[in-house]
């Protein structure tokens, strides 16, 4: 997965399962970069087993938003390290 995407507009759905981050609605984000460091580095660690981040066409789930945020953390891109 290419981290290109992350300079896209993305939702992010948050909940203890996906019907639970479904019923809450999404979270609108002008990247997908900050989605993903809002998901690792703010968001309750439950919220993230239904966890959903679409960029686009493209929707990722819990361990791909892990990835990324590690990816993210390689390149000097997140702000805390040890997600």
């Amino acid at each position: 997965m290419t981290i290109s995407i992350l300079n896209h507009p993305a939702e992010l759905l948050l909940g203890s399962d996906a019907r639970t981050a479904q019923a809450m609605g999404a979270r609108q984000f002008r990247s997908a970069a900050k989605a993903v460091r809002f998901a690792m580095e703010h968001a309750a660690p439950v919220s993230l087993r239904g966890a959903l981040l679409r960029i686009g066409d493209l929707s990722l789930g819990p361990d791909q938003i892990r990835a990324l945020h590690r990816q993210m953390h390689q390149l000097g891109q997140s702000r805390r390290s040890g997600h």
